[in-house]
């Protein structure tokens, strides 16, 4: 393969990290049935923008006190150091396009050591006390779907030869637009059920592997 356009587009809540830590701060601070609403999303009857207009709404933290509370409690899955290490050495461009928020995002990543990983995520500030979220997809819009999907079409017109990393309901359909996935969770389980070739993995190890065979 050429190295050079070689782009990983990888998903970070259950992906980079073991647990969707929006869930975890969900589940910490929300007050009220926020599962509820994920199961709509899950099933598609909401966007990803309905579901954080609600489910943010019942969110009873700040900033500051959601990160004192995943400290210690995000749990990076394995080799991930090692695969960001990797893919710089051999020149693939690495991309980060999560659900997620970016506030976490950031600080798990330099929590690591890691300060030079691109990434997309949820824009999130506080305003009269409440948790706001915007996806801005990769054109500078405002986007309320399709955020992982608007940016694997980038890439894909740029002319990368993407590869796909993830997990989860959402990682399905920008998935599909990938010359290789990696799949673990729900995401392989949906790759399977569609007769979609992935690669399964449960840690970055695994991947690196991969990656060292090209």
């Amino acid at each position: 393969m050429d190295n050079k356009k070689i782009l990983i587009q990888c998903d970070f809540d259950g992906t980079v990290t073991v647990d969707d830590i929006s869930f975890m701060l969900l589940d910490a601070f929300a007050k009220g049935d926020w599962r509820a609403l994920d199961d709509e999303y899950t099933a598609g009857k909401i966007t990803v923008g309905e579901f954080n207009d609600r489910a943010f709404a019942m969110l009873r933290a700040d900033k500051e006190e959601m990160l004192d509370y995943i400290k210690g409690k995000a749990v990076v899955r394995a080799g991930f150091k090692d695969f960001t290490a990797l893919c710089k050495k051999k020149r693939i461009r690495l991309v980060i396009v999560s659900n997620g928020w970016d506030f976490y995002v950031k600080q798990i990543l330099e929590d690591m050591g890691i300060n030079d990983v691109e990434y997309h995520s949820a824009e999130t500030y506080f305003e009269t006390g409440r948790l706001q979220v915007r996806y801005v997809g990769p054109e500078g819009q405002v986007v309320d779907t399709e955020f992982k999907e608007k940016y694997m079409s980038k890439f894909s017109n740029e002319g990368y030869h993407v590869v796909y990393i993830g997990n989860g309901t959402s990682d399905l359909s920008p998935a599909k637009g990938a010359k290789q996935i990696f799949a673990t969770d729900s995401l392989l389980e949906n790759c399977r059920k569609a007769g979609i070739h992935c690669v399964p993995f449960t840690s970055f190890h695994e991947i690196c592997q991969v990656l060292n065979s090209w």
